[in-house]
């Protein structure tokens, strides 16, 4: 059985009917439970937090009152965690702030004002999922070839399968070599029915017909895969515009979700072909894979103040299981302990 990282996150992933760990529920868990939720996340940003941690430690290890040259010191370390130049300068301007206020006293309340700037940024894009009151819930995977969204579809497909929801999974990523066959491969693991046509068929045909069959059957969600790149001249947001409107002619209010695929190694340059998809696919939230294969995991408060949107799930691993929904508290702690 799979459990949420998070219970605030993980709430509205439920139906009404369904099980759910709330914050409440979340203390009842056993300890071991608790702490393995913990590990997964740690385990995923070892490279950032031995990198960020080593780097913060040489700047506030002879530190007993923070001044102005420990938060010079400390700008570089944020930089290089890929927290990008707008968070960086956040969080230097509000720590400067508080030390001329009320002083910070060491190293050791510098660490922990820092974990608490950081997590407010993180917290300050956050917002509740609303879901349909009827099904389908509709949610569309966008992003560039390469991010690993046909990977990421199948492994969110087993993680609402594992939470007891009923899923239909829909390939219309027409236009990629080997996408069908790589959803129809990810469908059968996790045991999850798929809507597919031909390869270079209309993607709208497709998830016309997903729609369809979703609403026929009665499935609780419908995670539909899109192209990151078309083989024509057609403008690709103009064919997600298309899709959108497709299924919102089928299902009330869909799609529901418009999750961004994004890739944690790409860093800065991710954010720039992200903002495309923000701007003309009405994005909802990142997903952010390989997020164990990197030393700057800072992107994610780059998406946050950069983007303005959270980030909803990681990918950290190649099993079908190695998708945890993301929580800032988990984050923070584990990136800074």
């Amino acid at each position: 059985m799979a459990f949420s990282l998070f219970g605030k996150r993980d709430k509205p992933e439920q139906q009404p009917d369904q099980p759910t760990v709330t914050p409440e529920a979340a203390s009842t868990l056993e300890p071991a439970e608790k702490r393995g939720f913990f590990d997964r996340m740690k385990q995923a940003v070892t490279r950032t937090r031995e990198s960020f941690n080593e780097s913060i430690s040489s700047v506030i290890a002879l530190t007993r009152e923070v001044d102005e040259s420990t938060l010079i010191g400390l700008e570089p370390v944020l930089l290089r965690a890929d927290l990008g130049a707008a968070t960086t300068a956040i969080v230097i301007e509000n720590l400067r702030q508080r030390a001329l206020r009320t002083g910070i006293q060491g190293g050791s309340e510098l660490k922990q004002l820092l974990k608490a700037e950081l997590k407010q940024i993180l917290d300050g894009v956050s917002h509740p999922i609303h879901h349909p009151s009827t099904p389908p819930e509709v949610i569309m995977m966008v992003g560039v070839n390469g991010t690993g969204k046909t990977t990421t579809s199948g492994k969110l497909a087993a993680l609402y399968r594992s939470q007891g929801r009923t899923v239909l999974l829909c390939a219309a990523d027409t236009f990629r070599a080997a996408a069908i066959e790589q959803l129809e491969v990810w469908a059968q693991r996790s045991d999850v029915p798929i809507i597919k046509t031909k390869q270079g068929g209309d993607p709208s045909a497709a998830l016309y017909d997903a729609c369809s069959a979703a609403k026929a059957r009665g499935t609780q969600v419908l995670i539909v895969d899109t192209a990151g790149r078309l083989h024509t001249k057609t403008d690709l947001m103009k064919e997600l515009d298309k899709m959108r409107r497709t299924a919102e002619k089928l299902v009330p209010g869909a799609p529901h979700q418009t999750l961004l695929v994004m890739d944690a190694t790409t860093g800065q340059n991710g954010l720039t072909q992200a903002r495309l998809f923000t701007e003309a696919a009405r994005v909802t939230g990142i997903v952010l894979t390989k997020l164990d294969g990197t030393a700057k995991g800072g992107i994610v408060l780059a998406i946050a103040t950069e983007l303005k949107l959270p980030v909803l799930y990681a990918g950290v691993g190649e099993k079908m299981e190695d998708i945890l929904p993301f929580d800032s508290a988990t984050f923070i702690d584990t990136l800074l302990d």
